[in-house]
């Protein structure tokens, strides 16, 4: 067993951020509640601010799990698109930075699914890439994903106006992370399916389609959606398991 020195100090370093990961997920799952908090209760200063520091301190979490920095990113350009979308005039770049986020995910996921490279005439691959659970045939999620698109989309269409084109792009990508999530395993099913929600809600009010507490609604699922997505990553890549 090495006991030099420099191998204590290796130990320690690389511990240092795997004891910040529960603070850090503490932080964010506090910073969530007062947001949530803020949204009910009205106008301040507390909702711009929270908003702002939770995707960052999720972030720093995947970082403490010695996750993937392509999911880093997704989440800070999430962050980034979360501060544009609070500023008057900058919703297409907000959702230009959701977008860079959306080619983060799809990246990973296609990289990372089990089989998909390898075995392309296999044509199924196990749920998460374990044996042993039902085999689920990739093109069942891109038909049923594609189907949901188009019908959102010509659902929300006549009320789009100007953002049509710009919209509808961008829930390609939304929904394409759906789709590769799906492929991850059950908790990365969910939490893209919750982002497609969430954004979906986001485009009801676009159209003119507003109703009680749902901006409430939107965050909720996105929170949700983007904790259960970087969890589903760290869960498998890291050793340490138990969040």
């Amino acid at each position: 067993m090495d006991e030099s020195p420099n191998a204590v100090l290796s130990g320690r370093v690389s511990g240092a951020p795997a004891r910040l990961a529960g603070p850090l997920l503490i932080a964010f799952w506090a910073c969530s509640v007062v947001h949530l908090v803020a949204l009910l209760t009205g106008p301040g200063v507390l909702d711009p601010v929270s908003k702002a520091l939770l995707m960052p301190l999720l972030a720093l979490w995947v970082l403490a799990r010695r996750g993937p920095k392509i999911i880093v990113a997704a989440l800070l350009a999430s962050a980034a698109g979360d501060i544009a979308l609070e500023i008057d005039g900058m919703f297409i770049p907000g959702m230009a930075f959701f977008a860079v986020a959306h080619v983060c995910y799809i990246t990973f996921f296609v990289r990372e699914r089990p089989g998909f490279r390898t075995s392309a005439a296999s044509d199924s691959v196990g749920v998460g890439g374990t044996s042993g659970r039902r085999p689920v045939r990739w093109w069942m999620s891109v038909a049923a994903y594609a189907v949901v698109w188009a019908a959102l989309v010509a659902f929300l269409w006549p009320g789009l106006g100007a953002l049509q084109i710009p919209v509808a792009a961008y829930s390609l990508l939304l929904t394409t992370t759906a789709i590769t999530s799906s492929w991850y395993g059950l908790r990365a099913a969910v939490g893209g399916g919750l982002f497609l929600l969430s954004d979906t809600l986001i485009a009801l009010e676009i159209a003119d389609l507003d109703f009680p507490y749902r901006g409430f609604l939107v965050m909720v699922t996105y929170i949700v959606s983007q904790y259960l997505l970087a969890s589903a990553i760290v869960r498998r890549r890291s050793p340490l398991t138990r969040t």
